[in-house]
């Protein structure tokens, strides 16, 4: 049977039992034991996961955690129900049985709930996480990456410059530069953070966003390895199902580059979540790698994109509004 299936039987079994349990000590006991117990229904599940499709495992196993803390939090709950509570008296006039007090629950950002799951992502498949400074000198912002002074594309990222050669970082590929001066390699790493755009503030811009860098370098890597690193990425975030496109692109610091777009079937068109390419041999000279014997590939994306499209959310405002009737949502 379906293991994802046979977990919904449980849960459903269970919520059943537990409804018609009374105080009875042996009754109990006895629903502790059955799916509870360390050879019960739960435990039977955990023991099937091992024979589960290797891409199913990571969503099977949390949802069998799931059920064993929802299973185990309610049971509790009703078992501390049947007890009475201290300073009770049958002529008290109290009624024990009205709801409490509701106290508002905190829960993490929606933000942190996405870049908790990229990081979830490429951590399972061997990178490591690092980070890096936001505010950044010229050189390690632009021009490491390929981007001398006075280049076309710096008109591509409008920047706050605190002077003449220290800006805030408008991308985090700021840290590829600082991972590979400082490290040998093989390197593979993910790079989490906030840049800064000086932009006009509408529904689909703002002027700080989060971004993840990814940075592989290796002998022998190539444009098609990145490809599916990617694509198992994003069927990770957004489903088997999701349609996926790479189109050719251009990026200072990346060639061949491209941008990866997947189908959005409520806006009916094709939605970019990230750009990527392999290594320009310029940047690893910037470093001091010999681009004769290492090879390597980058991407980055919006954490802010990923969280809109995911989600359904079309204004990116919401995110930095602090607006509990939008947050209490996630």
């Amino acid at each position: 049977m379906n293991l994802q299936k046979k977990i919904e039987e449980v849960r459903i079994s269970f919520r059943t039992a537990l409804d018609s349990l009374t105080s009875d000590n042996d009754a109990v006991e006895e629903l502790r034991s059955k799916y509870l117990g360390r050879k019960g229904e739960i435990a039977s599940l955990f023991s099937k996961l091992v024979t589960a499709d290797p891409e199913e495992k990571p969503l099977l196993g949390k949802a069998l955690n799931q059920l064993k803390n929802d299973c185990l939090v309610s049971f509790e709950k009703k078992v501390r129900g049947f007890e009475k509570p201290v300073g009770y008296s049958a002529s008290s006039g109290m009624d024990y049985t009205l709801p409490g007090i509701h106290f508002p629950v905190g829960s993490l950002h929606p933000l942190q709930q996405i870049l908790d799951e990229i990081k979830d992502v490429f951590t399972s498949i061997g990178f490591s996480i690092a980070y890096g400074p936001e505010i950044d000198d010229d050189f390690h912002n632009f021009q490491a990456l390929n981007i001398p002074k006075h280049h076309p594309a710096r008109d591509m990222q409008d920047t706050f410059f605190i002077d003449k050669n220290i800006v805030l970082r408008t991308h985090t590929s700021n840290v590829q530069i600082h991972l590979m001066e400082n490290n040998n390699p093989p390197l593979r790493y993910i790079v989490p953070g906030r840049v800064y755009r000086n932009e006009a503030i509408s529904f689909k811009s703002y002027c700080l966003f989060h971004q993840v860098e990814g940075l592989y370098v290796d002998k022998h890597v190539s444009f098609s390895e990145m490809k599916g690193t990617l694509e198992y990425f994003v069927k990770r975030i957004f489903g088997r199902d999701v349609k996926i496109r790479f189109r050719p692109s251009y990026f200072p610091f990346t060639e061949p580059s491209a941008e990866v777009d997947i189908w959005d079937e409520k806006r009916d068109q094709w939605m970019e979540i990230l750009g990527c390419g392999s290594v320009d041999p310029a940047v690893f000279e910037n470093v001091g790698y010999d681009p004769e014997i290492w090879q390597g590939y980058a991407f980055g994306m919006g954490i802010e994109r990923i969280a809109m499209l995911k989600y359904k959310i079309s204004d990116i405002r919401h995110f930095y509004q602090n607006d509990v009737r939008f947050l209490s949502q996630f």
